[in-house]
């Protein structure tokens, strides 16, 4: 049994959001969490809601699931589209610079 969970359009960088879901790419869920909370970046709190997410549509399409032997079966970040902007530069030119959009997509499941 899989239960998944998407958060889309989150404004960070897909390669600063990797490196926070690669921490808890095949834990426990009970564990996964809690090395979220430790994680000191940006992105975990929402990868936290995402994986809290991913557990309850678990617990919500099954009633006979345990979610003490939950594991994080499959977690990856995908690019979004990026946002172009512009930066005032220099002697009245401009610069581009894009903006970076994420999904985060977690998937929970019985077996590691």
């Amino acid at each position: 049994m899989q239960a998944k969970a998407e958060a889309r359009y989150i404004r960070i960088s897909p390669q600063k959001a990797r490196l926070v879901v690669d921490l808890i790419r095949g834990q426990k869920a009970g564990e996964a969490i809690n090395i979220l909370r430790t994680t000191n970046k940006r992105i975990a709190p929402s990868v936290e809601k995402v994986l809290r997410s991913a557990i309850a549509n678990a617990e919500n399409r099954s009633n006979d699931v345990d979610v003490d032997k939950l594991f994080v079966t499959e977690a990856y970040v995908n690019e979004g589209p990026r946002m172009k902007r512009v930066r005032p530069a220099p002697m009245g030119r401009a610069y581009r610079y894009q903006r970076r959009i994420a999904h985060i997509v977690v998937k929970v499941g019985d077996k590691e």
